[in-house]
């Protein structure tokens, strides 16, 4: 990526002067309502929107910088999914699962009001944008997937097992800010205020004062109830969307993740039928796109057939 591109990555949400709006959204589960609240970004009349949705326990917050840098070309939406951020909790634990991500995500796109949308999902974001655009009549329209396939390698699931749902508070914002970075040390080298930019959105302060994580810990219920036989007859589907995708689709991959390897990305490449790949050097599960050379990575693959490179 040449320095200019970086550059022009960097420099775009200034020009822009891009400012966040918060939006929610009522979605259906089988016992109710529930709300789903999510980030907007740029001109909300413009009919070309990106769709960025986050990891297992994170934010949509985690794309700011992503969407400062490409709102001059999309308007960005970043939802949090159920359970997470500033949306609801679901009454069901066992709804947190991708047939409920993927019907919310179908009435938010209905709110938005457009035929199409493109698609960049990080980990349980990209599962959920691989099954959407694997269905027929996809809006999806590009999926940039970060560091997730249809096949999760066994030994990241015993790691994120070890951490997901447990229920942990904190003296201060400073100490969970910290925390989540301890848990997330494999996005890379970020620098503490990077750190504080992507995990304070995660937290909450309690009436006693103490801090505590903004997702509900039953999102670990479907999750620990997984047999290998489930995970097998997941995988198997997943494989089967992917292979179903019909627009173009850029597999991102930390060099060092323990969940995607190296075989699933060249796996994917095969089977799919516009798929192409990248490797993040020095990090690894997942690429946090902070970085502007990351950023343009994503820049490039959206928004090249504007004419831009």
């Amino acid at each position: 990526m040449s320095e200019s591109t970086v550059a022009a990555v960097s420099l775009g949400a200034v020009a822009h002067e891009a400012v966040p709006r918060e939006r929610e959204v009522i979605c259906a589960n089988p016992t109710g309502l529930h709300r789903m609240a999510y980030t907007e970004w740029g001109d909300p009349d413009n009919p070309r929107v990106l769709v960025c949705v986050h990891g297992l326990t994170r934010s949509g917050r985690d794309f700011d910088r992503v969407a400062a840098a490409l709102c001059d070309t999309y308007r960005v939406v970043c939802p949090d999914v159920v359970g997470r951020g500033r949306s609801d909790r679901l009454p069901d634990p066992n709804r947190y699962v991708l047939p409920q991500y993927v019907a919310d995500m179908v009435t938010l796109i209905a709110r938005l009001n457009v035929e199409t949308v493109d698609w960049f999902g990080t980990s349980m974001g990209g599962l959920i944008g691989m099954t959407l655009a694997g269905l027929p009549g996809s809006p999806v329209r590009k999926l940039l997937v970060n560091d997730i396939g249809p096949r999760i390698e066994p030994d990241a699931l015993v790691r994120i097992g070890g951490y997901v749902g447990q229920n942990v508070r904190f003296a201060t914002l400073e100490e969970g800010i910290e925390h989540a970075a301890a848990l997330a040390a494999t996005f890379g080298p970020l620098s503490a205020d990077e750190w504080r930019e992507i995990n304070a959105p995660l937290l909450r302060q309690c009436e006693d004062g103490a801090w505590e994580f903004r997702y509900d810990p039953a999102i670990a219920v479907p999750f620990g109830a997984s047999t290998p036989e489930a995970g097998a007859a997941a995988e198997a589907v997943l494989w089967q969307l992917f292979g179903a995708i019909a627009g173009p689709v850029l597999v991102v991959r930390g060099e060092q993740s323990d969940l995607l390897s190296r075989e699933t990305v060249s796996k994917m490449v095969e089977r799919g039928h516009a798929v192409e790949s990248v490797e993040i050097a020095g990090v690894g599960h997942a690429p946090a796109f902070l970085d502007p050379e990351q950023i343009a990575v994503a820049r490039h693959f959206f928004v090249r057939d504007a004419g831009e490179s």
